[in-house]
């Protein structure tokens, strides 16, 4: 594609802060880098996948609600993060972690393991403990 013919179709995903890195040939018939706004087909699946996101996360916040599974679910889906992937970030073994996603035993977890989580998560032990889902949309 020509630099002049890259897509610059911005539908405001990425609030004007980011831009994607694409390659294109200049005038002279050489690869150059160029920045894009985006391209509608991409925006939209990018839109899709966000609206999926947020769909997970309202039934994982009404499974907390419920009582069915710990604050912390809730915060793994709002990161976007696995239990494989926070295992790694946390350095404590998957099959524990499985564990503290029920609330019987998050509820017994020590300081030591919530500041852990809390690191990972970029939030305060209290904030993992007590989560005001009112205060959480921002």
């Amino acid at each position: 594609m020509k630099k002049k013919d890259v897509p610059q179709d911005d539908e405001g995903l990425l609030e004007g802060k980011f831009r994607e890195l694409c390659y294109a040939i200049d005038e002279d018939g050489n690869y150059v880098t160029v920045q894009s706004t985006g391209w509608e087909p991409k925006n939209a699946a990018l839109q899709q996948a966000w609206v999926d996101i947020n769909d997970k996360i309202d039934k994982i916040k009404n499974k907390v609600y419920a009582g069915k599974l710990s604050p912390l679910a809730y915060y793994m889906e709002k990161n976007i993060l696995d239990i494989k992937l926070l295992s790694q970030y946390t350095g404590m073994p998957k099959r524990k972690i499985r564990r503290h996603i029920k609330p019987v035993y998050f509820n017994k977890l020590d300081s030591a393991t919530l500041k852990k989580y809390a690191d990972v998560l970029n939030i305060t032990i209290e904030e993992l403990k007590t989560i005001n889902f009112a205060e959480e949309k921002k």
